[in-house]
């Protein structure tokens, strides 16, 4: 997945002097072009990041994304397709007829099509009465794959972010984007997506990690690195009770608790079936001296093994010691620790 935020922030945001001077400009259209490049001679499926329905849906944000490819000179053949709500909280929702009503804009729930109160239409960001037909990521692909083929001759396919957008919405307004409170993880990684414009969701930001520090640490001190939209009011952090967000990036424990909580999959694995018991009848074969060691549920030891579970805990200390703690639990094993 290449590049999120850099391609859409160049298509909306010129007018912010961060985005739109020209060593800017020329940095990320030249260094992402010059990595795609690259990464189209390796074996990876490509996908570029392209936000969410929320930020890109109306049509000519689209065009002035997909135009950004055709100045950049990327064969866009070499790439499998776009990535979608990376680190974002846009629900999944299900895909509406295509019924276009001005270029690529699909208007079928539009105030011009009728289809408002379809499912498909379901709007708890507000953004049909901006004239965004894109309320749902399925609607999102959809508008991308017509943008693509209409700008750039090019059919993609998409992978979506589910990893937090298990609740339909629970922010008082969708432009916070920093840490929202009583959102739950989305659907687990699968590429049973119901369409063939998807490929996958995925978990692509990992659920757990901050979005944004609020302007004091957990430690008390201050943020070096704090974004007004982290401070706030459905930002977790701005309420009283609540404990401070650690910077972007850091682990934030409460606020995995709270995806976990509000979950919206109950596909999880099923816990591994007791082992059968032993047949009553006697055996022919004479009795082994040791009995038999059982082979471990896969789900009982990440990685099978002590050693390897321990090399895939975190780097911060504090996790990694409850890490390896959770390990020795999880894998008995004759290794030794030194």
């Amino acid at each position: 997945m290449v590049e999120p935020d850099s391609l859409p922030n160049l298509a909306t945001n010129l007018d912010n002097p961060k985005c739109g001077n020209t060593a800017t400009q020329m940095a990320y259209k030249d260094g992402i072009a010059y990595a795609i490049k690259q990464l189209q001679t390796s074996h990876a499926a490509i996908y570029i990041d392209a936000a969410h329905g929320g930020w890109l849906g109306w049509d000519d944000n689209l065009h002035k994304f997909m135009n950004l490819f055709s100045d950049m000179q990327v064969d866009m053949s070499g790439v499998r397709g776009f990535a979608q709500n990376v680190a974002n909280y846009q629900a999944i929702g299900s895909m509406c007829p295509w019924e276009p009503d001005s270029g690529t804009r699909n208007g079928h729930c539009l105030p011009s099509g009728g289809g408002a109160s379809d499912e498909c239409c379901a709007d708890p960001c507000k953004l049909i009465g901006q004239w965004n037909p894109c309320v749902n990521e399925m609607n999102f692909a959809q508008a991308l794959r017509k943008a693509s083929e209409a700008v750039l001759s090019w059919s993609p396919t998409m992978i979506i972010d589910t990893g937090r957008n298990g609740v339909n919405d629970a922010r008082g307004d969708c432009a916070n984007w920093c840490n929202p409170r009583s959102m739950g993880a989305g659907l687990v990684p699968t590429t049973s997506t119901g369409s063939e414009l998807v490929d996958a969701f995925f978990w692509l930001k990992t659920p757990g990690e901050s979005d944004g520090c609020t302007e004091k640490l957990p430690d008390g001190s201050d943020c070096p690195r704090f974004d007004t939209m982290c401070g706030s009011s459905d930002s977790i952090g701005s309420g009283a009770n609540e404990p401070r967000a650690p910077e972007a990036g850091h682990w934030f424990d409460y606020q995995v608790k709270q995806l976990a909580a509000n979950a919206a999959d109950t596909n999880w694995p099923a816990p591994h079936p007791p082992s059968p018991s032993p047949p009553t009848t006697p055996s022919p074969q004479p009795p082994s001296p040791m009995p038999p060691t059982p082979t471990p549920s896969p789900t009982d030891c990440p990685g099978g093994s002590l050693s390897a579970c321990i090399d895939m805990c975190p780097s911060d200390q504090a996790v990694f010691t409850i890490c390896v703690q959770t390990c020795m639990a999880r894998c008995p094993s004759l290794e030794t620790l030194v």
